[in-house]
């Protein structure tokens, strides 16, 4: 459908809290980069990428002529949203997981046969928030409900809008990948469980030459490092840290036996940090592994989901291969 054109009233757009991120005055993010450094070897999830910095960095990052993913999957999106939208049908309601800034998710809406409601869901209530009131300006008769959630841990969804179509799931980016297979394997059955009835439309990065995924992480505007470094600002910004950002540098590297891009924050130095009033030492070379970004055949990612609960349809590629969009029918 092409976006409506009559008036609509204004709406002021403050994201949904799906479940609290604050717990005994420590945020969840505090509590998890404390755990972090007390751990060895030390890693964070990569959701705690996705502040307003990083999540504006990562935008430049899809633009970046080494990040083959997202013009790739987009290029998917265009060639394929007319048959996608008939496998989503009419008056469907879509949950994006993950949304970011809401660029992917428009080449569907404008195929599909009145939608009845989006539901975007990430971590970054600010970057959401503003997203979603860009999207309700082009969209008026569609209704956007932005929830500010944790879409790796169980999710509550808000009831199906009143006669709506199925409930359809859209998980783009390959973010699939940065879960650990046993994380893969529970957002997964998650997902199942809430678009029971429904589907889920998931992207999934191939495997390729090596070479490529290194340049693609490793890009020569140095975005990416910055992205990685942010995680060290953030801490700075929000839990009163003293991270010395130029004593640490951006490694990303293919680990070829466990089919991962993984990028890890290297200590330049033997230093100490203080982080929550915490003091933590680095040795020099000692890494915060920060992300992982697995890549998948065809087979493995379909008896991935297969496990989960799906029952795999059809996948569309790239004619490179590089790519991949699976349409997963939800248990009923």
């Amino acid at each position: 459908m092409k976006p409506a054109t009559f008036a609509a009233p204004r709406r002021r757009f403050e994201a949904v809290p799906a479940e609290p991120l604050e717990t005994a005055g420590l945020s969840a993010f505090g509590q998890d980069m404390l755990a972090a450094l007390a751990a060895s070897p030390r890693s964070i999830a990569p959701k705690y990428f996705y502040d307003a910095p990083g999540s504006a960095l990562f935008d430049r990052i899809c633009e970046l002529p080494e990040y083959y993913p997202t013009r790739t999957e987009v290029g998917i999106l265009q060639a394929q949203a007319v048959h996608i939208a008939e496998a989503i049908g009419p008056n469907a309601e879509i949950v994006e997981f993950g949304a970011g800034s809401l660029l992917k998710i428009r080449l569907l809406l404008d195929a599909m046969d009145r939608p009845s409601r989006y539901l975007p869901i990430d971590i970054s209530g600010e970057h959401l928030a503003q997203a979603a009131a860009r999207l309700q300006q082009d969209y008026a008769g569609l209704e956007v409900l932005p929830v500010v959630a944790d879409y790796t841990q169980d999710l509550i969804l808000p009831r199906a809008a009143p006669h709506a179509g199925r409930r359809v799931g859209f998980f783009p980016g390959s973010t699939i990948g940065n879960f650990t297979p046993p994380q893969a394997l529970h957002f997964l059955r998650m997902a199942a469980r809430v678009l029971r009835g429904g589907a889920l439309l998931l992207g999934a990065d191939l495997f390729k030459d090596p070479a490529l995924l290194h340049a693609a992480y490793n890009d020569a505007q140095g975005v990416t490092a910055a992205f990685n470094l942010n995680l060290l600002a953030r801490a700075n910004r929000e839990l009163g840290a003293d991270f010395v950002l130029s004593q640490f540098a951006h490694s990303a590297f293919y680990n070829a036996p466990l089919r991962r891009i993984e990028m890890h924050l290297v200590s330049l130095r033997e230093q100490q940090v203080t982080v929550c009033g915490r003091r933590f030492s680095f040795s020099e070379g000692e890494s915060l592994h920060t992300e992982n970004s697995h890549k998948f055949t065809v087979d493995s990612l379909r008896a991935l989901a297969t496990e989960a609960g799906f029952t795999p349809g059809r996948v569309w590629t790239d004619p490179n291969q590089l790519f991949s969009l699976h349409w997963l029918q939800a248990p009923s």
